[in-house]
């Protein structure tokens, strides 16, 4: 998603949103994060389950200060833990936090089966769970947050298709290297960016799940399939920064990295920094801080003061949680596609700062030249 063509295409799908439908983190915190800053506090008290610092920087960098603050300004008690990538640690976790008194949790879940597993036992506990990010599929959570995935996905190919135009190429193969088969969202964000890419009349030779988005996977997955295609392919959806990173990294050994154009998404320190450099073609910005974080914790806010009509009226989409047949309540988000004169959009809603990006000689003059201070 990158250069000229397509930096104008900040995704406009509102009209999707009410319809249907991540992720090396900054610190290891798998503690509590502590209880609101007021000093009048609300009743009720929210906890929140991360799920990993491996697959995406943004846990810990944006989404736990965004989620604390906003619960800090409401005066809501909170806990906020990462459960580290641990299915078992996840759960535990969790019993901790429904033993613990918790009105209200937020989850981020791992895989359909634990996720689904908490949301029983919170259920059953009368505590209703908000998924975040990821729905969990079959697990009847109240209430969903996150960006509409489908519209992510499309964003990815829709910009992967314009980078493989700009470079002359209008038919040839393509690689996809997509999310975990656990996460639901991996799912949306493929079924968005391969029709993209099919329907422009590009060849899909390889598509492949990494396993917990594990960027070492990811280097190695794509390594087994750059020598099975001989090299031979114009473009590569990768389904996030990391992954889009670890391709890039390959491609860089062979002479190749930003002559074949690569994707992302999370719109990571990193991942900003190979835009610019042109090494990636694109980026998704999700904006947490403003938008994803602030809505979570403002349904979750109403749920905390049992105010259920509030809460109603926020959530004002649905997604069809196909497991269980039936739509979950959603607040569904608007992504922005990031190419080189769009990442100053990232640093401007707050998500970053120029400092964390502009970080050598090389980058400061590449921010100079695009905006982004």
């Amino acid at each position: 998603m990158r250069k000229h063509l397509f930096a104008a295409l900040s995704i406009g799908t509102a009209g999707v949103l009410a319809l249907s439908a991540c992720g090396g983190g900054s610190s290891d915190s798998s503690g509590s994060s502590g209880s609101g800053g007021s000093s009048t506090k609300a009743d009720g008290k929210v906890g929140v389950i991360l799920p990993d610092t491996a697959s995406s920087a943004r846990y810990e960098s944006t989404d736990r200060p965004a989620l604390q603050a906003a619960f800090d300004k409401a005066g809501i008690q909170s806990d906020i833990q990462n459960a580290g990538g641990d299915v078992s640690k996840f759960q535990t976790i969790a019993d901790g936090m429904i033993s613990g008194g918790v009105t209200v949790l937020i989850i981020d879940s791992l895989d359909n089966d634990s996720g689904a597993a908490v949301i029983k036992k919170a259920t059953d506990a009368g505590i209703p769970v908000i998924d975040y990010d990821r729905l969990t599929l079959g697990g009847g959570a109240s209430y969903y947050v996150s960006f509409d995935n489908v519209a992510v996905g499309t964003a990815i190919g829709t910009g992967l298709v314009a980078a493989m135009k700009a470079n002359g190429d209008d038919t040839g193969n393509v690689v996809e290297l997509n999310g975990a088969a656990t996460d639901n969202n991996a799912t949306l964000f493929k079924q968005g960016y391969d029709k993209v890419i099919t329907d422009a009349g590009y060849k899909v030779v390889a598509s492949q799940a990494v396993p917990e988005w594990d960027n070492t996977k990811a280097g190695t997955i794509f390594e087994q399939i750059y020598t099975q295609q001989k090299g031979k392919f114009v473009g590569v959806a990768a389904a996030n920064d990391g992954l889009g990173g670890a391709v890039i990294a390959r491609l860089q050994t062979s002479g190749e990295a930003g002559k074949i154009p690569v994707t992302g998404q999370d719109a990571t320190d990193e991942g900003l920094q190979r835009v610019l450099q042109g090494t990636q073609a694109l980026t998704i910005f999700k904006d947490i801080k403003n938008k994803e974080a602030v809505s979570a914790a403002e349904l979750a806010i109403d749920l905390a003061k049992g105010d259920t009509a509030a809460a109603d009226k926020l959530a004002t989409g649905t997604t069809q949680d196909t497991e269980l047949n039936k739509p979950v309540k959603s607040v569904l988000l608007t992504p922005e596609l990031i190419t080189k004169d769009k990442v100053k959009d990232v640093v401007e809603a707050g998500q970053t700062t120029a400092d964390k990006i502009c970080t050598t000689a090389a980058l400061k003059k590449l921010c100079s030249e695009n905006g982004v201070s």
